[in-house]
């Protein structure tokens, strides 16, 4: 699971940077404001949870719990969920209904998880 991770980690950061750089050059000048927010939402979490993902799978090589690889399944699930629910919005103008909130969700029992993870670890 710590290589799924470091992976996942990898290709979250490198595409939050690319679609910057996007969002920069070829997306402002066709964009509303409304759409770059939201925009800017989804690549400023993505980067973030990008660093997460990261952190967990190190975690993972030192305390292998049940609480640490369920933060892990949730920040990858969340991440592309809530993010790609977003960019998609931003974007293309499609609706995904509640699958953003569903990542969101995700996202924040990922950060519960990981303090059950830090209460729980013994030695």
């Amino acid at each position: 699971m710590e290589r799924l991770l470091t992976g996942v980690a990898a290709l979250a950061g490198g595409s939050a940077v690319a679609l910057a750089a996007a969002r920069a050059h070829l997306f402002a000048p066709r964009l509303g404001p409304a759409e770059l927010a939201m925009l800017d939402s989804a690549l400023a979490i993505q980067a973030m949870h990008a660093l997460a993902l990261l952190a967990v799978a190190l975690l993972l090589a030192r305390w292998a719990g049940a609480a640490v690889r369920l933060a892990g399944w949730a920040f990858l699930a969340g991440t592309v969920l809530f993010c790609g629910a977003v960019l998609l919005r931003a974007l293309a103008g499609v609706s995904l209904g509640p699958v953003a909130p569903l990542g969101g969700s995700l996202l924040i029992g990922g950060w519960v998880a990981l303090f059950v993870a830090a209460l729980t670890r013994r030695g």
